[in-house]
């Protein structure tokens, strides 16, 4: 991250992300397929959290219930510098294709880990994990945009806005 706010992110280059973190093109190599990848890491050590957080919930908890407090449980842990460097790649992304599309990716295999965790809890019910899924995390993104564009405001008052707004519908 701070190689692409110093130079932009078109052009920074494996090469130069290795030599910042003093490894061998090799190395990273094997730990990350490309630099959107690589720069998108955090994202997908969000997406285990999340639904890690998701499965340790009460099982008799309602589904968008458990969904809203997994998420709760992960943005707490993060703290704000995890939300100034989630920011950054969020408005990055925006601007560059191939790390939006790695992004957008990321994102399917979230909505896929937490209809799973979602059926482990409740067993298989048709479409209803899909939908609430997918409007939560329509939601979550909502909320990182709106987040992202407004200056001092906490991303967990924003998420909780966004949520209340949405779930109404799913909190039975």
């Amino acid at each position: 991250m701070r190689l692409t706010r110093e130079r932009g992110f078109d052009q920074v280059t494996v090469e130069a992300i290795a030599e910042a973190a003093n490894i061998s093109r090799r190395t990273f190599s094997n730990y990350f397929a490309c630099k959107e990848e690589a720069l998108l890491h955090g994202e997908c050590l969000y997406i285990d959290a999340f639904a890690r957080h998701l499965r340790e919930r009460p099982p008799e908890e309602p589904a968008w219930t458990a969904l809203r407090a997994a998420v709760r449980t992960l943005y707490s842990s993060w703290g704000r510098p995890m939300d100034r460097e989630w920011a950054a790649r969020t408005r990055m992304a925006r601007d560059h294709p191939s790390l939006l599309a790695r992004q957008l990716a990321n994102q399917t295999r979230l909505a896929q880990d937490l209809e799973a965790a979602l059926e482990a809890r409740e067993g298989p019910p048709g479409v209803r994990h899909g939908v609430l899924v997918g409007v939560f995390l329509a939601g979550l993104r909502v909320a990182v945009t709106a987040w992202t564009e407004q200056e001092g405001r906490e991303l967990l008052a924003v998420v909780d806005e966004v949520l209340d707004e949405v779930g109404a519908p799913f909190d039975s």
